[in-house]
């Protein structure tokens, strides 16, 4: 997986553009500024949104090439972001640390998800917010109709609100659901899909 993203990084553009996700912004505006964590982060689009807004920033991706694009792009932007490239289950965050984590087209492999989702439960505050979208299980439909959507070709990745009501128990589900959108995030994501987005409260 490392040379398949590191491959399609490998571009002096920002092939998701460099705008912040309109979903993340969104909730991100309706939160106090406080430490956040990014999950598999890419070239840094939302991480400098968020320094940008006086977030302390958090993010990891398995790329180096994207770490490279994106700490350039948050010097350009005068910010600062931590921005790791180990495995997410061998960084040692500690627990408790973050007020939000943004997981923002974060399709990680089926064989790893479950073990994500626990540490990233384990690491966000009590009270703290998740945040998500990524695509949902009509979005294959959506790919035959806009091949610039992109998203998994593989279905097992594809979010569900099932996946996420199961995986997170122990939260108040402010907003979860699978809705029709309209993208244009770089060159990657443009056209209609269908995403599952996810805004959610760590109960106390």
């Amino acid at each position: 997986m490392k040379e398949f993203w590191n491959e399609k990084f490998n571009t002096k553009e920002y092939i998701y553009g460099k705008s912040p996700n309109v979903y993340l912004a969104e909730k991100l505006k309706e939160l106090p500024s406080g430490e956040i964590l990014f999950v598999a982060e890419g070239e840094g689009r939302n991480a400098v949104f968020a320094a940008k807004n006086n977030w302390q920033v958090e993010a990891f991706d398995i790329s180096n090439i994207a770490k490279e694009k994106a700490l350039q792009y948050a010097e350009e932007s005068k910010v600062e972001i931590n921005y790791s490239t180990q495995d997410f289950l061998e960084i040692p965050y500690k627990e408790n640390s973050f007020d939000a984590i943004a997981l923002i087209y974060a399709h990680v492999e089926t064989t790893k998800r479950a073990s994500y989702f626990k540490k990233i439960d384990r690491l966000l505050k009590t009270g703290g917010f998740l945040i998500a979208e990524g695509f949902g299980q009509d979005h294959p439909n959506y790919q035959k109709k806009y091949p610039n959507i992109g998203g998994p070709k593989n279905a097992e990745l594809l979010f569900s609100v099932e996946e996420f009501k199961e995986s997170f128990i122990n939260y108040d589900f402010l907003e979860l659901q699978e809705v029709e959108t309209s993208l244009n995030e770089g060159e990657k994501h443009v056209g209609k899909g269908s995403v599952v987005r996810m805004f959610a409260k760590k109960k106390l």
